[in-house]
């Protein structure tokens, strides 16, 4: 059970909740009304939840919070008052306090705010039960920066605990930023070659014959420029592990080369005819569906079997219903840290708000959006007008309901999906004033996907 101590100096107030509580029969609760012993119980008791009167003698509620607010492990804190205050309320939310309530005390509203409250300081402890193990893992630990409470996610774990060993290529599929590039490296961090090198690259940032080059290498003299012998990045990751992202985008006379090197373990330098060895495993990964893409003649079939020997799919932010408000607090303690902004968590307005928004970008966009967030917030939570204007827009026309497991992405179900992401593009390239830079950063596709997506939705920003 969790605990909960009540300080206030009424006790007919105390009485009633402690009946209240007892019918409820949820929580283990402690009654004070001295609070001037409030300090040494809330030591002495390690209270999960604090119920806390404003307005006490020798003690006030706003000095309890000061103390508390000055503590790493803290309970979270429930503001009661006699009066509407809000200059009361607002301070006492600045040291804090998850709400803040009015007398009487309307105990179904009591329960839920309970409820969230504790949800929220479970997220915590969570949390920081994963910084201390990652801690002690550190940056060798193959799961180190994938971080995830989803039942998907963790099956998706120990499917690469058992894949990783074998010499197999692996196709990893799914949506833009939901971590590909990190299952890629647990991957081979779990591989008989985790001592050899891992070499990422992202195959839709070249042109068919820059990539051609940058891949298998070029000799000296091969085109114009080409003054020495240049390694590809077969020959660097030789031994180990080679990631090719948005392999979707590959243009096809590269990938005839490609299966060669899959087949045969050979490839010739641009410029040579001297054939190459090469011992390397190949993990891909694509935000396509490759059979479409072999129906319109734009993947080789061939291809695609040799690279989907075991297959991987990475499901969306907005299906994983566990990770979006545990992703939110680990990425607001993270970043409060790093910006040294005194900011414990996120308010239940955010939190509803962040419900109903559908991530095209995934966790990559959810880390920016908090990022920023941070930055501007000045109250001890994430409120709404610290997040993205885009962000807010995009929720307006989604019902204020929670969505069942696996729902979130038919809340807009009226509209089709390329509508969703043509607006969704919209409304980030007006709030970087049309900088493709910084709108494929916050969509969390390359800056060449995000050109293509613009002409094929003929945007005009």
């Amino acid at each position: 059970m969790n605990k909960i101590l009540v300080v206030d100096d009424d006790v007919s107030v105390l009485n009633y909740l402690q009946v209240f509580f007892l019918q409820v029969n949820k929580y283990e609760v402690r009654c004070l009304s001295e609070s001037g012993r409030a300090y040494q119980t809330i030591d002495e008791f390690h209270p999960d939840l604090l119920i806390l009167d404003i307005d006490m003698p020798d003690v006030t509620g706003i000095d309890i919070l000061t103390y508390l607010f000055e503590r790493n492990a803290r309970p979270e804190v429930l503001v009661l008052s006699g009066v509407e205050d809000i200059k009361l309320a607002v301070r006492a939310m600045k040291l804090g306090a998850y709400d803040y309530l009015t007398k009487p005390i309307d105990t179904d509203k009591l329960l839920i705010t309970i409820d969230r409250a504790l949800e929220r300081r479970n997220l915590k402890t969570e949390i920081s039960s994963l910084r201390q193990r990652l801690e002690a893992a550190g940056e060798a630990g193959p799961f180190a920066r994938v971080v995830s409470r989803s039942p998907q996610m963790l099956e998706i774990f120990s499917r690469v605990e058992v894949v990783a060993p074998t010499d197999n290529a692996v196709l990893l599929w799914g949506e833009s930023g939901t971590g590909k590039e990190l299952l890629a490296r647990a991957l081979h961090q779990l591989s008989k070659r985790r001592d050899k090198p891992f070499v990422a690259v992202n195959a839709g940032v070249f042109a068919a014959e820059l990539f051609a080059s940058e891949f298998f290498g070029h000799a000296k003299g091969a085109f114009t420029g080409a003054v020495s012998d240049k390694a590809g990045f077969l020959e660097k990751s030789n031994g180990g592990t080679l990631f090719l992202d948005e392999i979707g985008e590959l243009a096809l006379p590269i990938q005839v080369k490609l299966l060669r090197v899959l087949q045969e373990g050979e490839y010739t330098q641009v410029g040579s005819t001297e054939n190459r060895r090469v011992d390397v495993r190949v993990i891909t990964a694509t935000n396509k569906d490759l059979r479409e893409e072999i129906e319109r003649g734009n993947f080789r079939s061939d291809l695609f079997y040799r690279l989907n020997v075991c297959a991987i799919y990475v499901p969306p932010l907005r299906d994983r219903d566990d990770d979006i408000a545990f992703l939110a607090q680990y990425f607001v303690e993270k970043y409060g840290r790093l910006h040294n902004k005194p900011i414990t968590g996120v308010s239940e307005d955010v939190h509803t708000l962040l419900g109903r928004y559908r991530f095209p970008g995934n966790v990559r966009e959810l880390e920016n959006i908090v990022n920023s967030a941070v930055l501007l917030e000045k109250s001890s939570e994430l409120t709404r007008q610290s997040l993205p204007p885009y962000v807010v827009d995009a929720t307006a026309k989604v019902k204020d309901h929670p969505f069942p497991p696996g729902e979130r992405a038919s809340a807009l179900a009226e509209r089709t999906v390329a509508d969703v992401e043509r607006e969704h593009i919209e409304r980030v390239l007006r709030y970087t004033d049309g900088n493709r830079t910084a709108a494929s950063r916050i969509l969390g596709i390359s800056r060449v996907t995000l050109i293509s997506k613009i002409k094929q939705y003929k945007l005009e920003i």
